[in-house]
């Protein structure tokens, strides 16, 4: 398992430090792995190994939990993305894509969507301008609730840090200190083919809050549930070849972190 020897997990199971055996991170992470722990058991193993927890654990590189996974490869023909509580995209289906524009393929900050959100216009442009101010709120209002979550960590932190120097808009909806996560919200999105598509939004949190599940759907009948069919026919017209080599339903960028 997680390419150890038997001898060495028994090792391992007996207590590392009492027997002389000093896991890597690397190991242990690979066990984590797996093991399939969540990010609180994965920080107990470390604590039990005597290692600090090394901030990948819950980063924007983090393996994407396996529950909001298995739900993800059910909506194959819903739109729908995995992301993180600071709104990078570590998963998403075809229709997503198709949906909303290809995720960025870097980490880190800069592929946070609410970090776009406010310093590149360009990622505005899914949006009627007159839904623009409610879509910042709620998006300065869910990351104050991911920094009291998070306790003010490093990682949150800066992003504040660079969001209000880049962005007085950023900066007045801040200090309102508004916190909530909307699990449910009603969206236009603008699509370069189809026009202006109406769609509900759902979140539905991991337990440890750090992802979630994000996916739009329509009312039966109704025209965004027309506009969503016809969105899975055009998505496979417009898919370059060299998207191919991804798994199926996974875009390239985002196939090497599924699991």
């Amino acid at each position: 398992m997680a390419g150890l020897s038997a001898d060495y997990y028994t090792e391992l199971e007996r207590g590392s430090a009492k027997n002389g055996v000093q896991p890597s991170a690397q190991t242990l992470a690979a066990l984590a792995r797996a093991l399939r722990l969540n990010g609180d058991e994965r920080d107990h193993l470390f604590h039990l190994a005597e290692r600090p927890v090394p901030p990948s654990v819950h980063g924007p590189s983090a393996h994407v939990q396996p529950a909001l996974l298995g739900l993800l490869d059910r909506l194959s023909n819903t739109p729908a993305r995995v992301i993180t509580d600071l709104h990078e995209t570590l998963v998403e289906n075809d229709l997503a894509r198709n949906l909303l524009g290809k995720s960025p393929a870097h980490h880190g900050p800069t592929a946070s969507f609410v970090y776009r959100w406010f310093t590149d216009p360009q990622a505005r442009e899914r949006y009627p301008s007159e839904d623009h101010p409610h879509h910042s709120r709620v998006f300065v209002a869910d990351l104050q609730a991911a920094a009291a979550r998070r306790d003010r960590d490093a990682e949150v932190t800066k992003m504040v840090v660079v969001l209000r120097r880049r962005s007085q808009e950023f900066a007045a909806l801040w200090d309102t200190h508004d916190v909530a996560v909307r699990r449910k919200d009603h969206k236009k999105i603008v699509h370069p083919t189809l026009g202006i598509i109406e769609l509900d939004c759902y979140n539905l949190l991991s337990e440890d809050g750090r992802q979630r599940l994000l996916w739009f759907t329509a009312p039966p009948g109704s025209r965004g549930a027309e506009q969503l069919e016809l969105l899975a026919v055009i998505g496979t017209q417009d898919l370059s070849v060299t998207e191919g080599t991804a798994p199926e339903g996974l875009s390239v960028a985002e196939s090497g972190r599924q699991r």
